[in-house]
């Protein structure tokens, strides 16, 4: 096989990939005719113009990292300390410190609890706001924000996923056109997006001629199945994003040794770097993923390799957009499916917990410095009924964040009623500055 031969092979390996995928980047019209007549007139004024979306997969301790209680008894804390941050009256486990120095720009969410204690379905619902169900999958929150804005004129999509592997929830049951388009890995961007060694009218030739031996099956099946409307379009939705100075986003070698420094090499903190450059570009909405914190065993050895590379990472992306002046645009949000058992076990690990966990929510308007809720003397229970945060009250706040009409009832494709803030779900409005 020749160098052109695979050079062929590497665009269509790009342009089938994206098309699968189905990402969206200026097609909103078509879900349209599905699920409803669009988005109306957001109900708030938005406060934020991305979301950086943090999930931290398979359980995240509340008591070692963003809720200690240093006055517990050991078999609570373990070997854990608390550490005081740049706020007064507020700490942090000992392993945030770098954080803990941002705290100023943070607003601590440790009144968050759900009903779902296993990893698959405690993630669904932290993402689509519903319960996971065998005849319908729910839009993700980053499909329901593009799918509720109004129609972008970028080159890039508006939802990117980083690291978060191939059971994420998506489009749901939107228009394949509202997928996220996923990175496997940071350091790598998008593979297979350049010409290398073909020319423009060659491709070009190509591609006219795939449409020209398209053409009748497009005429018969393009107006009345979805799925093959969204591979046309996505299609050259690929083509588009091959044309665009924008790619140059995903190549992280571009930035400063300063910068890289500040973030470090670990895979998260790449993944942050890299969300910090999709939101220069104006992305919309970017999740990134990090996997690893399903500690039944060992807990405290695994913390002191696991949380340096989240405190770097999560220290560094506040700062960066601080410096540059995009936190005030910019919702970051870290969450997780549940937390851990406040009691350590015999294996010096914590079980899966449910019942009350954290979270933390900055820039976008969000005032930092601040706490919203809290859990009981040693972690077991929210403290106040009226503080819990559900997965559908975190959505529904991104959605207020981003002034979409996060309650607007849209029809699934069988005819059932569904909203961003899932059945109950309501903003959290008092974290907001203009509150």
């Amino acid at each position: 096989m020749n160098a052109n031969q695979l050079n062929q092979l590497s665009r269509r390996a790009f342009l089938a990939r994206t098309a699968k995928t189905c990402f969206g980047v200026s097609i909103a019209a078509s879900a349209s005719s599905l699920f409803g007549e669009g988005a109306a007139p957001p109900p708030q004024a938005a406060t934020a113009k991305h979301v950086i979306f943090l999930y931290m997969s398979g359980g995240m301790s509340h008591i070692d990292t963003l809720d200690p209680k240093p006055d517990a008894p050991e078999k609570y804390t373990g070997p854990a300390k608390a550490i005081s941050t740049a706020v007064d009256g507020i700490q942090l486990g000992a392993c945030l410190p770098l954080l803990a120095a941002q705290m100023d720009n943070v607003c601590l969410l440790r009144s968050l609890t759900t009903t779902q204690g296993a990893h698959a379905q405690g993630n669904y619902a932290m993402h689509t706001s519903y319960e996971p169900r065998g005849s319908i999958v729910h839009p993700a929150n980053g499909a329901w924000v593009n799918y509720l804005s109004p129609e972008s004129k970028s080159t890039l999509p508006n939802y990117i996923t980083v690291h978060t592997g191939n059971k994420h929830p998506g489009a749901g049951f939107f228009d394949p056109s509202y997928s996220p388009l996923p990175i496997g890995d940071a350091n790598s961007g998008i593979k297979n997006a350049k010409l290398n060694g073909t020319s423009e009218a060659d491709f070009h030739q190509q591609v006219d001629l795939r449409h020209k031996l398209d053409a009748p099956f497009d005429e018969q099946f393009h107006s009345g199945y979805r799925d093959v409307r969204a591979y046309n379009e996505m299609f050259d939705a690929a083509i588009k994003l091959m044309k665009s100075e924008d790619l140059e986003a995903f190549d992280l070698s571009q930035e400063s040794d300063a910068t890289q420094k500040l973030y470090g090499s670990g895979r998260f903190a790449r993944g942050c770097l890299l969300a910090r450059r999709l939101v220069q570009r104006g992305v919309r909405f970017i999740e990134v993923s990090n996997g690893g914190f399903d500690w039944h065993a060992d807990n405290f050895n695994l913390m002191d390799l696991k949380m340096p590379e989240v405190d770097q990472g999560l220290a560094a992306l506040l700062h960066d957009l601080k410096t540059l002046g995009l936190l005030d645009e910019t919702l970051v949000v870290l969450t997780t499916e549940f937390g851990r058992s406040p009691e350590v076990n015999g294996n010096a690990g914590r079980g899966h917990y449910p019942k009350a966990f954290s979270g933390l929510i900055a820039g976008g308007g969000v005032k930092g410095g601040t706490v919203y809720g809290g859990t009981s003397e040693f972690g077991h229970e929210v403290a106040h009924e009226a503080d819990k945060i559900h997965p559908d009250s975190l959505n529904a706040t991104i959605g207020y964040a981003m002034g979409v009409p996060y309650d607007k009832v849209i029809m699934s494709p069988t005819k059932r009623p569904f909203k961003m803030s899932g059945r109950k779900g309501q903003p959290l409005t008092s974290i907001f500055n203009h509150t």
